[in-house]
């Protein structure tokens, strides 16, 4: 609230200027960042107030956007209780950014409320508070193919042969703690490969490494299913790989209409060749496309990468057609 004191200016007038608007917060995706890690040690974020009005009718200058950066694949959940999550935006592209909390409106200054019967108003208007939300981020990794299996099936051994990743590889389960990623290529084409965490019964609960390794899962447009010939902890490689299927599907129904092709592994060792006959002509009649690799030797694996980007090939001529 202001009014005007100038030399001959008969009783002055209002002079109170409006008040500036505070910053928006948005989140922005980014081809920069891979991970959410930032955010262990950083958690509350604040956009910059709007300034006050002062006299001479001078509005204050509104606040400063921030903009928050988040890995490309990131799911951002407003949480309204316990409980309760709802799914603000899907960050699938660089550079896709969304508002999640608006800044407040500034308050009107005393000039505002000057009118032929009020000519000296002796009133301003208080600024409202900006938006306050709590939000979840979920990180889901984009690869063009995922691999998925038991632990120990041999998944790390698979993406370090097919791609330059070079995951942590030992002969014990859960081994792959976090996604590797790595770059298959062919000629002058190249694509995503993802080698997932092993999965055991349970995991749509959440139990083992599940609930970090099926996210991720459901980003992929080609799932790898690698099924150890030897057989998990003295399975059967047939239940082996029903019981991943199985998992996939209570997590998500919709995994189950992803395409799949199984990878028969480790058919170097005797007792895998033992298996590999009565297991390919089960999963065959269930119109799985099945090929017999080795991680170690790299049989069929060339085969493999063929039969990948035949697959893409046909994906990206649907869609331009």
């Amino acid at each position: 609230m202001s009014f005007r004191r100038e030399k001959n200016v008969p009783k002055g007038g209002p002079d109170g200027g409006d008040g500036g608007k505070g910053g928006d917060v948005f989140i922005e995706a980014s081809a920069d960042l891979a991970t959410l890690i930032d955010f262990q040690y950083r958690s509350h974020f604040k956009s910059e107030r709007g300034e006050h009005g002062r006299g001479s009718n001078r509005c204050g200058e509104n606040g400063e956007d921030l903009i928050i950066k988040v890995p490309v694949g990131t799911v951002i959940k407003k949480v309204q209780g316990p409980q309760v999550e709802e799914i603000i935006a899907d960050l699938k592209k660089a550079g896709e950014k969304v508002v999640v909390a608006r800044g407040g409106r500034g308050g009107r200054g005393n000039a505002a409320f000057k009118s032929p019967t009020n000519r000296a108003p002796r009133t301003a208007e208080k600024g409202e508070k900006g938006e306050e939300v709590i939000l979840k981020l979920e990180l889901k990794l984009i690869a063009d193919v995922g691999l998925i299996g038991y632990p120990n099936a041999g998944k790390s051994t698979l993406i370090s042969k097919l791609s330059n990743a070079r995951p942590k590889i030992a002969s014990y389960p859960f081994t792959t703690l976090e996604p590797n990623l790595g770059i298959l290529k062919q000629d002058m084409e190249s694509l995503i490969l993802a080698d997932l965490p092993g999965l055991i019964e349970g995991a749509h609960r959440g139990k083992g490494l599940g609930d970090k390794f099926l996210r991720h899962a459901e980003r992929t447009r080609i799932i790898l299913h690698v099924v150890d010939m030897v057989g998990y902890e003295g399975r059967d490689p047939l239940s082996n790989f029903h019981s991943i299927n199985r998992e996939m599907e209570l997590y998500n129904p919709q995994l189950k209409n992803k395409l799949q092709i199984v990878l028969a592994n480790k058919i170097d060792l005797e007792d895998a060749r033992k298996n590999l006959d009565v297991f390919m002509e089960a999963v065959a009649k269930e119109g799985y496309r099945v090929i017999p690799v080795s991680g170690l030797t790299g049989e069929g694996l060339e085969d493999l990468k063929k039969e990948i980007f035949e697959i893409f090939r046909k994906i990206e001529g649907k869609q331009n057609g």
